[in-house]
């Protein structure tokens, strides 16, 4: 975010010690630097994640990134998008009256985040079935573990309107979760403002 500096006159100028000017100059430097801290909507404690896939390996780690930064204190929002909002359903039959093209985006597309695929070695689900394996071997939490834990401790979920009318996802599909919400790109671009740290996934 650009921010203009304090302009010459008030901050390189030297000021006239007999005319008393250095204290008025002082005064006024700290007086707009005080203006620039109270306009400047960042905070440190805020965290974003734009979820674009929904391969099971990238939601993996969105959400060990989501559930680890809530852990610690921060606010996390996760917007989810395009292929992102289908990991988002909950499974079961289509809800409601679909254009063939939405009910073939529902065949496609998973329909569940348990339903979901690896980006790489998946191997027609085999790879799947290994890392499920693996991960519950060495006691790490699985997909609707990390959902569950994200809940608990206060991670938002915005799902992008645009995407969800583009598939034919019906809200009554999507998994029943306390901080969902629905939004456009105005609103994920204003919390981007407002956050320190924005991730693409």
């Amino acid at each position: 975010m650009a921010i203009d500096a304090p302009t010459a006159s008030a901050v390189d100028a030297p000021a006239d010690p007999a005319s008393g000017g250095s204290l008025q100059a002082i005064e006024a430097r700290l007086e707009h630097l005080e203006r620039l801290v109270a306009s400047s909507r960042v905070d440190p404690n805020r965290m974003n994640l734009l979820v674009f896939e929904a391969h099971r390996d990238r939601l993996l780690a969105a959400f060990v990134m989501a559930t680890g930064a809530a852990a610690c204190g921060m606010e996390v929002s996760m917007f989810f998008t395009f292929w992102g909002t289908a990991a988002l359903k909950k499974g079961g039959p289509q809800f409601g009256k679909k254009s063939i093209v939405e009910r073939a985006f529902g065949w496609m597309l998973p329909g569940s985040a348990g339903a979901t695929k690896l980006s790489k070695m998946d191997m027609c689900g085999i790879g799947r079935a290994l890392m499920s394996r693996e991960m519950k071997r060495k006691n790490i939490a699985d997909l609707g573990e990390l959902i569950q834990t994200a809940a608990e401790l206060g991670v938002k979920i915005r799902v992008c309107e645009m995407s969800m009318q583009l598939m034919g996802i019906r809200r009554e599909e999507l998994i029943d979760y306390p901080n969902i919400e629905f939004c456009g790109v105005a609103s994920f671009v204003d919390e981007a403002a407002a956050a320190n740290t924005t991730l693409f996934i």
